[in-house]
């Protein structure tokens, strides 16, 4: 019988059917099995973390990457021990990263007879972006660690449903984001800031369109045409760099007291929430100024920008009436 099931695991494994039940039914004896499958999802999410960090590494040379860190010149015999590999597959990984550039040779002075190896310029920068990733997959691992409440066996379980829900990319991801945030100021605009204001507006816009007359009121003039009536700008900075801007518009209508405007963020960054805390700096500001009603205007193509308008709290107007050529999307946000 035990004979039986343990082809039926053969089997199943190999024709990649993915069914919980059937391991209820074969229990703890398929967990290399099941193992495996988890570690496939992991792996797979591996290189996809590597590409989030700009990373152009294979998962497998990994290892070397980290025992090479910290400068040292090793011999791969050293590494092969170290990491727990065989010197062939050593060999084969660091004759692959040579390729790539990230590991060079290096004579031992006292004996010229042995080959050491060390990461190259390109190597070390590599290894210091790892750094980083590494930090993130770790805080995304125990987030993962901290939902778990039962035995091992019962844990993959869980790792497993909370994988399928939202996956270790997505986890490290929000990690990067929440230790990013760190480096991100939003600071009230300065005339030192109206290059910047006007450039990253201009990028936005002429990706699709053109820039047009009313935009170059604000772009041109923001201290006159925005602050000096009542507005406000605020400046995202990002590791001592401005990087984003959005401003609040007076505005002459007997519903809406402000305008959202002139939202910009740099393509460098997208993707950190910039855009975001932007918004919500500008929010808070028309609440401290007594503002109930806050009016946008937008077009459809802008899909990030609209579902951070929607996730503020935006509704679309069922009718409108565009200010802008490019506008086919007006909404508003009732401040509370």
């Amino acid at each position: 019988m035990k004979k039986a099931v343990y082809i039926c695991v053969i089997n199943y494994v190999s024709n990649n059917i993915v069914n919980m039940d059937f391991f209820d039914k074969t229990g703890k004896m398929a967990i290399g099995s099941r193992l495996r499958m988890l570690t496939d999802t992991v792996t797979a999410d591996a290189s996809r973390i590597y590409e989030l960090y700009g990373i152009d590494i294979k998962p497998k040379w990994f290892p070397i990457l980290f025992v090479l860190s910290d400068g040292e010149k090793k011999t791969i015999t050293g590494i092969a021990k170290e990491i727990g590999h065989t010197h062939p597959s050593v060999s084969n990984m660091v004759r692959e990263m040579a390729v790539k550039g990230l590991v060079k040779g290096a004579e031992d002075k006292e004996d010229k007879r042995r080959n050491f190896i060390a990461l190259s310029n390109k190597g070390m920068k590599t290894a210091a972006v790892l750094t980083e990733a590494c930090r993130d997959v770790a805080t995304a691992v125990e987030s993962i660690s901290k939902n778990t409440r039962n035995d091992l066996w019962r844990a993959i379980g869980e790792w497993e449903e909370l994988l399928s829900e939202k996956s270790l990319l997505q986890r490290v991801k929000e990690a990067r984001k929440i230790r990013e945030k760190d480096d991100i100021k939003v600071i009230p605009y300065e005339p030192c800031h109206r290059d910047i204001f006007k450039s990253l507006n201009e990028n936005w816009i002429t990706q699709h369109w053109k820039v047009e007359p009313r935009d170059l009121e604000y772009l041109n003039h923001p201290q006159e045409y925005i602050i000096d009536k009542g507005g406000f700008i605020f400046v995202a900075i990002y590791k001592n760099t401005p990087v984003g801007v959005c401003a609040l518009c007076k505005m002459d209508s007997p519903v809406y007291d402000y305008e959202l405007a002139k939202l910009a963020v740099s393509t460098d960054v997208q993707g950190k929430g910039i855009g975001t805390l932007l918004c919500r700096a500008v929010i808070d500001k028309a609440k401290a100024m007594g503002a109930k009603m806050l009016f946008l205007e937008s077009n459809t193509l802008l899909k990030p920008a609209i579902h951070t308008y929607r996730k503020l709290g935006f509704k679309e107007l069922t009718e409108y009436h565009p200010a802008y050529e490019r506008g086919n999307i007006q909404m508003e946000l009732v401040l509370k």
